[in-house]
């Protein structure tokens, strides 16, 4: 779907759509599967979804899933349904909440965050129809009516929120932070928070701050809200940046926020269910086992809790549950675009680097553990250089392995990165080893408490022999007899066709040509005129200065 069919989607002045104008744009571009059936969120909701990407469905193949009649495994029914993958359950659908075009949304992010937009206070929210504080918590209107599921069921120990932003105050400064935690369900009025300290997100450190005034940190999670909201909910600003303010960035214009009823916060209006709170800055509380986007599970460690105070919603809220666990998912899918921005800002523009053309962060991985560069064509080895360290160095324990490559090469596709690595690399002149990185999100070593990055050059170095595969023209017209033979689908990827790289010549293209043309047997008669016997058995006729293969490529390889 386009921008503008997009933004048509918001059926409200306000001129942004929430989530249920996006579930509507969903439904209409064919992105959503509706499941009215009975489904147990703690046994079924999220191993039937997780299929979609373990069950080899092709990405542009998979749905976003909007569960209408949950239950649990005490028969309990739920009136809140559960949206399962309706902000990333592939490109698609993140381009839907985006509202822009798959291809824009990588200069989108970099707009936002070079330009946010503070939000506009508004008295009342939607966010707000229904209040319940107090004793109501304890009557079965706490968080036990928020239909959470387990998310992997024979792991985790209690239902997590994944898609849970929580939001909070730097006591000093008075700015506010939002970054997305899991929260452990604990009790009608308890909420765990793993503000996932290695990253040194901006909720942890306003944590640490609360806890230096010997007071509790106010905090309002956010369950359910515009995309946008969320796509910068998993973004990593600079510590003076609200993410409220990227989220008007993506929007291009401010995002409605209402003061909370409880604690002294602003939420987005048009959020669908929000907790508020105090964080305890006292103590601790064990939390885990849980699936985490790492792929091994979380195992048992303290982290904070939150005690509330109140839980507010609308009238007919809808709760969001991120698919996790094993990339690819929809938590690596949404973090993806807004990762893969932050890199090209900081190589681009604070560290000046030339020449970078795009940045992929692997997502089987996780999106932090592989980083690639693509670097546009004769860029100083300099440069792809200080883009390797540049990137190693953007987060502390991101980047374990950073490669360089071409623009020809498909920074998406990891066997097209490992070709790069294979035939444009030598490892004794091409690899450099950065000591002492943090271990970071994943499964802590008892070993070895730190971590280290490995920079690749996998660039071209010099001219090489074209690739070989039929030249464009050749794929181009047999993709159109495949297509009429009513064949599968065809997914082109890079390198799909053959190129030059550098050693192609007028005399190597005559015979090209002559072959095509089926008149090779005149090739065969030059080649029989050419007999030698004075040269070794695979000497190539381009280092031979009296043969034509000898050339401009021959004479720059010299």
């Amino acid at each position: 779907m386009g921008l503008k069919k997009a933004k048509k989607a918001s059926a409200s002045g306000r001129g942004y759509p929430d989530l249920f104008d996006h579930i509507e744009a969903l439904k209409k571009a064919g992105l959503l599967i509706v499941v009215d059936q009975e489904i147990n969120k703690d046994t079924e909701m999220h191993p039937l979804v997780r299929w979609q990407y373990r069950g080899g469905v092709r990405e542009e193949d998979r749905k976003a899933f909007l569960f209408t009649n949950v239950t649990d495994s005490k028969g309990r029914k739920y009136d809140i349904p559960v949206l399962v993958c309706g902000l990333a359950g592939n490109r698609a659908i993140y381009s839907l909440g985006m509202q822009c075009e798959i291809e824009n949304i990588r200069d989108t992010w970099v707009k936002a965050i070079a330009h946010p937009i503070p939000p506009r206070i508004v008295k009342d929210a939607p966010c707000q129809e229904i209040v319940y504080k107090g004793s109501d918590l304890k009557k079965g209107h706490g968080l036990d009516d928020i239909p959470v599921p387990i998310s992997t069921p024979g792991w985790d120990n209690a239902p997590y929120t994944s898609s849970s932003h929580f939001i909070t105050k730097d006591p000093e400064t008075g700015i506010q932070n939002m970054g997305n935690y899991r929260g452990q369900i604990r009790a009608p009025d308890r909420l765990g928070m793993n503000t996932s300290i290695e990253l040194r997100s901006g909720g942890y450190m306003h944590w640490l701050k609360w806890k230096a005034l010997g007071k509790p940190m106010p905090c309002a999670v956010v369950l359910g809200c515009p995309p946008s909201v969320s796509y910068a909910s998993v973004q990593k600003v600079a510590e003076n940046v609200d993410e409220l303010d990227v989220t008007g960035g993506l929007l291009g214009m401010p995002l409605n926020v209402v003061r909370a009823k409880t604690v002294d916060l602003l939420v987005p209006a048009e959020s669908e269910i929000i907790i508020e709170g105090f964080v305890s800055t006292e103590f601790l509380e064990p939390e885990a086992p849980f699936g985490e986007s790492h792929g091994h599970v979380n195992l048992t460690e303290y982290n904070g809790y939150l005690d509330v105070t109140a839980i507010t919603r609308r009238r007919k809220a809808i709760l969001t549950s991120w698919m996790s666990q094993v990339a690819p998912s929809e938590s690596s899918c949404i973090r993806r675009p807004a990762t893969e921005a932050a890199y090209i800002v900081h190589l681009r523009n604070n560290l000046g680097i030339k020449g970078v053309h795009k940045v992929v962060a692997h997502e089987p991985t996780g999106l932090h553990r592989v980083i690639v560069v693509q670097f546009e064509k004769d860029v100083p080895a300099t440069e792809v250089w200080r883009g390797l360290y540049g990137a190693a160095s953007f987060r502390r324990a991101d980047g374990k392995w950073v490669v360089a490559v071409d623009k020809d090469i498909d920074a998406y596709n990891a066997d097209s990165v490992f070709w790069a690595m294979s035939y444009r690399c030598k490892p004794h002149r091409d690899v450099q080893m950065l000591l002492h990185k943090e271990e970071g999100h994943g499964p802590r070593s008892k070993i070895d408490d730190e971590d280290s990055a490995l920079l690749i050059n996998a660039m071209l170095k010099e001219p090489f022999p074209p690739v070989a595969l039929p030249k464009k023209e050749y794929m181009e017209n047999a993709k159109k007899i495949w297509e009429k033979m009513g064949l599968p689908k065809l997914r082109p990827e890079m390198p799909w066709y053959g190129y030059d790289l550098g050693e192609w010549n007028e005399h190597l293209e005559k015979q090209a040509q002559l072959a095509v043309k089926s008149e090779y047997w005149e090739t065969g008669k030059w080649c029989a005129k050419r007999r030698r016997s004075d040269v070794k058995m695979n000497t190539e006729m381009r280092v031979l200065e009296d043969d034509p293969d000898y050339g401009k490529a021959a004479k720059k390889r010299k």
